[in-house]
């Protein structure tokens, strides 16, 4: 069991910015009084290494590119005039683009304003998007926004039930750097055979955000949508949400992108030379580094006690497991780094998993976001003098204290309220956070050879799918072993292709023989 923290611990592991409204509490951190001694040398290594890569430095060796997603707040730091003028022209076209839509300048095939939007993409292209519609956005918003983030065919169908007749008026934007990622590229095709089916032309209604000459790009032009917004290849997508892939949706939404940017602006300035012990986004990577010995063996469990940031673990997942999930650091050793991440948001997490948190294996490190104001206007009483916010503030505290009363460490980022410019800070916030993190422990967190390995298996397996379904002989009985010795292939790989085709192919049976050996499968 852990003692309870001075009132002199506390105030001396407390930084604030008071001009932000931003604070950290790492008091219930319990890092030894030589920790930061014996980071100094790397913390500062990780602030030279953060300017490099804000001035330009190539920081993804396997593509050759920058990584510039801390230009699109402050084009300024951006290393060509010609990448300044890019960015600048990318808000602007959102913005104009929006506004356009909203008065009804450009309209549907059928001369109707556009009442909703389709938003397809995968991972970065979708999470962004969907974190600031739930943060930010309300039943007030000037159009209702949905999404194709997935190539489940019963997700697909899901969305367009309930979008209904209003597809006839619904904007859908495609979002995919290079126009190949399959999720996507499903999606644009079911999404183009829904209008089809209702008598609409898809183009009519589509807007890509891509790189430019990609194939998405080629595709647009051939086919005629009505806009198309570049997506550069030195932004990452799981750091996109401020370039076009965020900005053209939020922008839609009626998001205030100036303030979402400016908010992003001023924690970049504020974290980069403030020596660590000010330095907030170093702080949290120094606690990361302390919490797991450097080396990611413990998981941090995201628990933001306000309901507009339920997706900010979902988010926080990709952005910090993605980057720093990696198989050998710089130097080309294997160390298996990464910082498994998951969580909810409070008070809902109380009545889920923190049972196991304050007793069960000590394998996790809290981050608890607190939103200080917890409404706007008069609060209903639901006892006498105390109301649901007064509930929300005592479940957060009496959490974190049970936590540290059973030797569980937990830092606390806080925020006034959720608006464009603070939503801008945590991301930021975080976002330099893993940048700095993969310093301290020598790796590089822009790029993700893991995900392209993924992505080659799948391919693998489709083009056995392909063999498989070719190479069963109508009115035959066969088993997963003997095609598999006729394509010379892996029996279980071929058996999951025969199971898949009997689930979703009229003409395909699956006969169960008691294990997958005896399994028979029947063509006709």
């Amino acid at each position: 069991m852990s003692s309870p923290v001075s009132w002199s611990h506390f105030s001396q592991s407390f930084v604030r910015y008071e001009d932000l409204g931003l604070s950290l509490d790492i008091s219930r951190m319990n890092v030894p009084e030589t920790f930061f001694g014996e980071m100094a040398t790397r913390a500062a290594q990780a602030l030279t290494e953060m300017q490099a890569l804000e001035a330009g430095a190539i920081a993804n060796p396997d593509e050759q590119r920058m990584v510039g997603h801390y230009w699109l707040r402050n084009p300024g730091l951006a290393p060509a005039a010609r990448i300044r003028e890019q960015i600048q022209s990318d808000i602007a076209g959102s913005k104009a683009f929006a506004a356009e839509v909203h008065s009804g300048k450009i309209l549907t095939e059928k001369g109707a304003k556009f009442t909703d939007v389709l938003v397809i993409g995968i991972g970065g292209s979708a999470l962004g998007p969907q974190l600031v519609s739930e943060a930010l956005t309300g039943v007030d918003a000037p159009m209702g926004l949905h999404f194709f983030d997935n190539t489940d065919p019963d997700g697909i169908q899901r969305v367009l039930a309930k979008i209904g007749s209003r597809l006839a008026t619904t904007l859908t934007v495609v979002i995919s750097k290079s126009g190949g990622t399959a999720e996507t590229r499903n999606g644009m095709l079911s999404a183009k055979a829904a209008y089809e089916a209702a008598g609409m032309k898809f183009a009519a209604h589509a807007v890509a955000v891509t790189g430019v000459g990609s194939k998405m790009d080629n595709h647009a032009i051939a086919e005629g949508f009505i806009k198309r917004f570049p997506m550069q290849d030195w932004v990452g997508g799981r750091t996109s949400v401020m370039h076009t892939v965020g900005l053209v949706p939020a922008t839609l939404q009626g998001v205030d992108i100036d303030a979402f940017l400016g908010g992003a602006a001023a924690m970049d300035e504020k974290t980069r030379s403030l020596p660590p012990a000010q330095n907030i986004s170093l702080l949290i990577a120094l606690m990361w580094y302390h919490a797991g010995g450097g080396k990611g063996t413990k998981d941090m469990v995201i628990l933001p006690y306000k309901d507009r940031l339920v997706l900010m673990s979902k988010y926080l997942q990709q952005l910090v497991m993605e980057s720093l999930g990696k198989e050998r650091d710089l130097n080309g050793d294997i160390v298996h780094q990464g910082i498994a991440v998951y969580g909810n948001k409070g008070s809902t997490d109380q009545h889920a998993y923190v049972q196991q948190l304050r007793d069960g294996v000590n394998n996790f490190f809290a981050t608890f976001i607190e939103v200080r104001q917890a409404q706007e206007g008069p609060a209903l009483e639901v006892e006498p003098g105390v109301n649901c916010g007064d509930y929300l503030q005592g479940f957060l505290r009496g959490t974190r204290r049970a936590l540290h009363e059973g030797g569980r460490e937990s830092i606390t980022l806080s925020i006034p309220t959720v608006n464009a410019f603070t939503l801008g800070l945590l991301i930021a916030t975080f976002e330099r956070a893993v940048g700095f993190y993969a310093s301290l422990v020598n790796i590089n967190a822009y790029h993700q050879p893991g995900v392209e390995a993924g992505k080659k298996a799948a391919g693998d397996f489709l083009k056995l799918l392909g063999a498989v379904k070719a190479g069963l002989p109508s009115g035959k009985t066969t088993t997963a072993g003997d095609l598999a010795e006729t394509l010379s292939a892996d029996p279980e790989d071929v058996w999951h292709c025969l199971n898949h085709l009997a689930a979703n192919e009229e003409n395909i049976t699956l006969t169960p023989g008691g294990n997958p050996a005896l399994d028979s499968f029947r063509k006709g």
